[in-house]
């Protein structure tokens, strides 16, 4: 039989996922997935959307779609993208069937085999699967607690000519980091400068839970005609909705919408309409509100058991909003190495190696600390700290 495409031999499958294969025991208290809090979904509100679309309008609803969208959910999501500070219009946005289907679009309409993609140290994990399916070649960019570094980015681009270059600059997956706006406005100058795409990713930034809001990229005037800007429903309404979205110049958006074409036609159109119906029957904001606030109160719980639970020496940063927090263990652990031990004390967590586009870190780790209570977190990482010290006790 004629054998597998290259691009798939070699990036193979999600770490994560691969994890939450094997911890998907009940007993498990899994620190390993970004999966939203399920009993905080507004799930009587989303099925009454689902039931007025589908009494109101089922023909509709059941029907093909444009590829674009269903022109309701583009207005509210334009109105929602413009009173935040980017003036976008309906027809500035593409549908997409969650972000993540945004990412794999840009790749087939943006990127050749052998091109360059400069990303952020440690990155997104799909992302670099996405990526790498499309052929890339993947470099990292320098940077520190506050993100890329905008001189050594400046520096890549100039040498290596890159088609883009992709950030999560707010509460970033992995490490929950958030980049400042001084270094935004740097970021945006390069891209003015040297001539080259911006993807910027923002699954997480409507989940602050203490400090000020930072613009996106996307609204420097830098930045504005060459910056890509994604946003989903999964991590505010939904995850099982499957919608995402991209707003970028007219030419790039029309070059994914063809690549769209080809992979799905378009987003479920009862998904689509259903979203459009909660967003106008009801405060999405104040939902939102009240998730996050949830979340602060489990990061808390999550920062105040870490020094228990790690190794001495280890560090943490503080999040001030999203899904995450990344963490570092001292020079000789092997996070991937500990794991298996941990699982056996029914807890788990992302090691941080295969976030890295170049040499990793194998003493870093991700933790999700939004899935579970903070009784259930306080409990986790007692079970972690156990785990820990009976690896330490028999050396690393």
């Amino acid at each position: 039989m004629p054998s597998l495409a290259a691009r798939v031999r070699s990036v193979g499958g999600s770490p994560v996922r691969d994890i939450l294969a094997v911890t998907a025991r009940p007993e498990v208290i899994n620190f390993a997935g970004g999966l939203p809090a399920p009993e905080l979904f507004d799930a009587e509100a989303i099925a009454a959307a689902y039931q007025a679309v589908l009494t109101g309008s089922p023909a509709r609803a059941l029907q093909y779609a444009t590829t674009e969208g269903e022109p309701a959910l583009r207005a509210a999501l334009a109105a929602r993208t413009s009173v935040r500070g980017l003036p976008t219009d309906p027809d500035d946005i593409l549908v997409t069937t969650g972000s993540q289907q945004a990412l794999s679009l840009l790749a087939t309409a943006l990127i050749e085999p052998g091109d360059t993609v400069l990303v952020e140290n440690p990155c997104y994990l799909a992302a670099l699967q996405a990526f790498g399916l499309a052929g890339a070649r993947v470099l990292a960019v320098p940077g520190d607690a506050d993100g890329v570094d905008p001189a050594a980015l400046e520096r890549l681009v100039v040498r290596e000519r890159p088609k883009l270059f992709y950030t999560v600059p707010t509460f970033q997956n992995p490490t929950g980091r958030t980049m400042p706006a001084d270094r935004r406005a740097a970021v945006a100058a390069v891209a003015a400068r040297r001539g080259v795409w911006i993807v910027e990713d923002d699954p997480y930034g409507e989940l602050r839970f203490e400090g000020e809001r930072v613009p996106w990229i996307a609204s420097y005037a830098d930045a504005r005609d060459r910056t890509v800007l994604l946003g989903s429903f999964s991590k505010v309404m939904a995850p099982g909705l499957r919608l995402g979205w991209l707003r970028a110049p007219a030419g790039l958006r029309r070059a994914c919408a063809v690549a769209k074409q080809a992979a799905d036609l378009h987003t479920p159109t009862v998904n689509q309409l259903a979203a459009a119906r909660y967003l106008a029957d009801n405060d999405l904001d104040a939902h939102v509100a009240r998730v996050a606030a949830a979340y602060g109160a489990r990061r808390d719980a999550m920062l105040a058991g870490l020094a228990d639970a790690l190794p001495e020496g280890s560090v943490w940063d503080r999040p001030e909003g999203g899904m995450f927090l990344w963490a570092r263990l001292p020079d000789g652990h092997d996070t991937t190495a500990l794991l298996p031990e941990v699982v056996r004390h029914d807890v788990a967590y992302v090691p941080g190696a295969p976030f890295y586009a170049g040499e990793p870190d194998r003493a870093t780790l991700r933790v999700c600390f939004v899935t579970q209570t903070p009784d259930e977190i306080a409990e986790g990482l007692r079970r972690l700290g156990e785990a820990m010290r009976g690896r330490s006790g028999r050396g690393n």
